[in-house]
C-alpha cells in the first residue's frame, strides 16, 4: 500500500465515522489510535465597502485563524475550598485532554525527513512557467485541504457568471454544524455576490463560503457537483469536495493537484485581487465590518509579492497555505499542507524563499532526503 492511498484511507474513514464534537471527528485505524495516545498534540476569518492592499501595518488588526482553533478539552476534576488565613478561596483543578493528531500526524507524514527541517509534512514548490519542480515532499499524500477549497469555490461562483451585484442573505442554513465554529457575519446579514466572495477569499469567511454555495443555480447539491466536476477537467485526479468551505474533512487533496487548482484560479483577475488585499470593509444591512486577511505574509512588511494566496486550518488538516509569489525573479507555485503551529506554514514559506534565493533550486529536486540543499 502506498502512502498516498493509506492516507486516503484515513480520510474515507474519518468521513464515514459518527462524531459527536470537532475533536471526535478523526478515527483510522487501531494502530494510529494506539498512536495518538503515545503523542500529546500541541493546539496549533451594501454600500461601503473600502480595499487596502497598500495600508500600514498599524491599520491593519491581526486577522483570526481561518476557523476557531479547537482547544483541548478540558474536564473539571474537583473543587477544594480553602477556609484557612482567615479568608475562603476556591481552587478549581483542570484536566487537558489533547486534540486528536491530524491525518498526516496518525500517518507519519512528519517522519519525512527534509533539507529545510520544515514543519509541513507536506511541502511543494513548482517553478510556475516550466512546471519544473523545485521541492518535493510526500507532494503525492492526499490529505484534508480545510479552506484552501475555496478557490475551488471561486471558480465556480465565477463560472456560473450569476451577477455579482445580486444580494445574499446569510440564514441558519449556513451555521457550521459540522465543527461548531464562529463566524461575525450573523444570521440575517446581506451581502453582494463579489462582497461575499472578497471575505471569502480574503478572511476565509466561511458563512459567506456557505451562502455562495446555496445561492448557486441548483443549490448546494449543484455546487458541490460542479467543484468535483471542475477539479476533475483540471486533471485534479486525487481530489474531492464536499463542501464549499472546507470545513469537511472529506475535503481531500495532493500538492500535485493543488498546484493545478492554483494555476487554474490565477486566470481570475477578480481571484488574484481579493485573495491578496489585506483589509476590506463590508456593509450587513445591519453594521459595518472590517475584515483582515488571513495570510500573515500579506499582512506584513510588504517584503513578499504574493499574486495570490489562500490559508486553511482544521483540525484534521493542520495550518495550510497555498501561494502564487514571485521569488528571486521567478513565479512559483508553493503548497504547504499539516504545519504544526499557528504561524508555522509562514515560517515554512520564508525558509523556502531564503533558500530559492540562495540557489536552492539549481542544487535540490527532491527534499526526502536528510540532508543537502541547504
Amino acid at each position: 500500500m502506498t502512502l498516498g492511498t493509506a492516507v486516503s484511507i484515513a480520510v474515507a474513514l474519518l468521513a464515514t465515522t459518527a462524531t459527536v464534537a470537532p475533536d471526535d471527528a478523526f478515527a483510522a485505524t487501531a494502530k494510529t489510535q494506539q498512536a495518538a495516545k503515545k503523542k500529546a498534540v500541541a493546539p496549533a476569518s451594501s454600500a461601503k465597502k473600502k480595499s487596502a492592499k497598500a495600508s500600514s501595518d498599524k491599520s491593519a488588526k491581526v486577522a483570526a485563524a481561518d476557523a476557531p482553533r479547537a482547544k483541548a478539552s478540558r474536564k473539571r476534576v474537583t473543587l477544594a475550598s480553602n477556609v484557612h488565613g482567615g479568608h475562603h478561596g476556591a481552587v478549581r483543578k483542570v484536566a487537558f485532554q489533547p486534540r486528536r493528531p491530524t491525518v498526516g500526524q496518525a500517518f507519519g507524514l512528519h517522519d519525512t525527513p527534509d533539507a529545510l527541517a520544515l514543519r509541513s509534512s507536506v511541502a511543494y514548490v513548482v517553478d510556475q512557467n516550466s512546471g519544473e519542480p523545485l521541492f518535493d515532499k510526500n507532494s503525492h499524500a492526499v490529505v484534508p485541504i480545510a479552506s484552501i477549497s475555496k478557490l475551488m469555490t471561486a471558480m465556480v461562483v465565477l463560472d456560473s457568471k450569476t451577477p455579482m451585484t445580486d444580494q445574499i442573505e446569510v440564514t441558519d442554513e449556513d451555521r457550521d454544524y459540522e465543527k461548531g465554529t464562529g463566524s461575525r457575519l450573523s444570521v440575517g446579514s446581506v451581502l453582494s455576490r463579489e462582497d461575499m466572495l472578497h471575505i471569502a477569499l480574503m478572511a476565509s469567511e466561511n458563512r459567506a463560503a456557505a451562502a455562495l454555495s446555496r445561492y448557486y443555480p441548483g443549490g448546494r447539491p449543484a455546487f458541490i457537483a460542479a467543484m468535483n466536476a471542475k477539479a476533475k477537467s483540471l486533471g485534479m485526479t486525487d481530489t474531492h469536495f464536499e463542501n464549499s468551505t472546507g470545513l469537511s474533512s472529506s475535503n481531500v487533496s495532493s500538492a500535485r493537484d493543488l498546484v493545478k487548482m492554483v494555476n487554474a484560479a490565477y486566470q481570475y483577475p477578480m481571484i488574484r485581487q481579493f485573495s491578496t488585499d489585506r483589509t476590506y470593509e463590508v456593509y450587513t444591512g445591519k453594521r459595518n465590518l472590517v475584515y483582515n486577511s488571513t495570510n500573515a505574509l500579506i499582512r506584513g512588511n510588504g517584503s513578499w509579492d504574493i499574486g495570490l494566496q489562500k490559508t486553511g486550518f482544521i483540525n484534521e488538516a493542520g495550518e495550510c497555505l497555498v501561494m502564487q509569489a514571485t521569488i528571486h525573479g521567478k513565479p512559483m507555485v508553493m503548497v504547504l499542507l499539516d504545519s504544526f503551529g499557528k504561524y508555522s506554514r509562514f515560517a515554512d514559506a520564508a525558509r523556502l524563499r531564503n533558500w530559492l534565493d540562495a540557489g536552492g533550486g539549481e542544487r535540490l529536486t527532491a527534499a526526502n532526503t536528510p540532508s543537502g540543499g541547504t
